[in-house]
């Protein structure tokens, strides 16, 4: 099971790359979703509305199962494919990287737009903190009022964090954690008596 995954941390913008007088642009930004990829296109379609190329490639999922590469005019597979051959090389997912071309005149030819597409991919990456997340869950957990020192202690020792706590007669606490840490504490919950709990994903 997955409990984790690499992303990069904040959007990089501006990262220019000059080559025969064309001009090669990258951007990477953190993303959730296919709506997040639009919006971020969108931007940059209005930001740079005279570039020639807007080449991106985008990587979602735990396992960036979901992924695109757009060539975005340029002959196939010189500029998508490796603008997500480089999302691969630093094991990234969830993140949009985008190379704005401006064309200077100077044709480049097929291998050329791929070694320029790639170094463009690479440099906005290199300029990324890459950061690792971690999966978590929510659980909710019921007990009688007079277990409540248990239930904490036993909720600081996996590093969950307390989102909600309602004491009635019954006692209700809902607390983050990470999904590594699933298993153990439900041993440990099962174990008590008058305990009832949840994962609320």
């Amino acid at each position: 099971m997955i409990h984790a995954y690499n992303t990069i941390s904040v959007p990089v913008e501006d990262v220019l790359l000059k080559e025969k007088g064309s001009k090669f642009v990258g951007f990477a930004y953190p993303v959730n979703n296919e709506a997040d990829v639009k919006d971020c296109l969108a931007k940059l379609y209005e930001i740079h509305p005279k570039a020639t190329h807007h080449c991106y490639a985008f990587r979602l999922g735990l396992q960036g199962e979901n992924y695109r590469a757009n060539d975005d005019g340029e002959p196939s597979g010189s500029a998508g494919l490796p603008i997500y051959n480089q999302l691969l090389a630093h094991d990234i997912t969830h993140v949009l990287l985008v190379v704005i071309r401006y064309y200077g005149g100077t044709k480049l030819g097929v291998s050329g737009l791929v070694k320029t597409y790639k170094e463009s991919a690479k440099l906005t990456l290199d300029a990324c903190e890459i950061v690792t997340k971690e999966l978590e869950t929510v659980l909710e957990v019921s007990f009688n009022f007079n277990q409540q020192n248990l239930l904490f202690t036993l909720l600081n020792k996996f590093d969950a964090k307390i989102l909600d706590f309602d004491t009635q007669d019954l006692c209700t606490i809902k607390a983050s954690l990470k999904v590594v840490h699933k298993e153990n504490i439900s041993e440990k919950l099962s174990e008590m008596q008058h305990v009832q709990f949840d994962f609320l994903d």
